[in-house]
């Protein structure tokens, strides 16, 4: 079975994952650039970061949280969407306060239990507007940081294959601009990323539940044994 991943990874560790019965390939559909920007003072602000970039370009532009307890009135809570997200966190000494898998999860969370913070979301410059929607209308301060942007690359893929496994929204929209996505089977990171491939094909998608490249491997194998592939 020859699959596509719309994402560089280690062609060693998925093929292994996966076994003989599958001829992997990867493409880069987007292009991340972090931007300058001059960092500033946090105090009295939670934190949100949805995406391993948007922790990233935060520590490059210097920017630095306080996860002092004994500080109530400068600690900056942070919340994450994507266990990658915490680990990068994790690679600078920084907890997690609240994980969610997507956005309309951490949306959720923070109208039922956060109204009182202020918060300040590190992320791309084509970040989806869920947050951004849904916080306002209930009051709460929310401001977008956009620390990096995203350029779509519009691949054209002559060559066919099986299946097509994507892992993000802008992603989707960039691989869709000149390819078709009828007659392969689809693989998605997650709720948000399938969103959006749902706007274009009524393929069946397979969703993980996860969010992480090790599920989505395991439903790939689990999907390729039931003889559904």
């Amino acid at each position: 079975m020859k699959i596509l991943f719309t994402k560089s990874l280690d062609k060693e560790k998925v093929s292994e994952k996966l076994g003989a019965n599958f001829l992997v390939d990867f493409v880069e559909v987007i292009n991340t650039e972090f931007i300058k920007t001059k960092s500033f003072g946090l105090k009295n602000n939670s934190l949100i970061f949805t995406s391993v970039n948007g922790v990233k370009a935060f520590f490059e532009n210097g920017f630095s949280a306080n996860e002092n307890f004994a500080e109530p009135k400068n600690y900056n809570k942070i919340y994450v969407v994507g266990s990658q997200t915490k680990k990068e966190l994790r690679k600078h000494n920084f907890g997690t306060y609240k994980l969610c898998k997507n956005a309309s999860e951490l949306s959720q969370f923070i109208t039922e239990n956060s109204v009182n913070e202020k918060f300040l979301h590190f992320c791309g410059d084509i970040a989806l507007d869920i947050l951004d929607e849904k916080l306002p209308l209930q009051n709460i301060s929310y401001k977008k940081i956009p620390v990096y942007k995203t350029e779509l690359l519009y691949p054209k893929i002559d060559e066919k294959y099986q299946a097509i496994v994507f892992f993000s929204p802008s992603g989707v929209r960039s691989f869709a601009k000149f390819n078709n996505l009828d007659d392969v089977k689809i693989f998605s990171i997650g709720k948000t990323t399938t969103s959006e491939i749902e706007k274009l094909t009524d393929n069946k998608i397979i969703t993980s539940s996860k969010n992480t490249l090790a599920d989505l491997l395991n439903l790939i194998l689990k999907d390729t044994s039931t003889g559904s592939v």
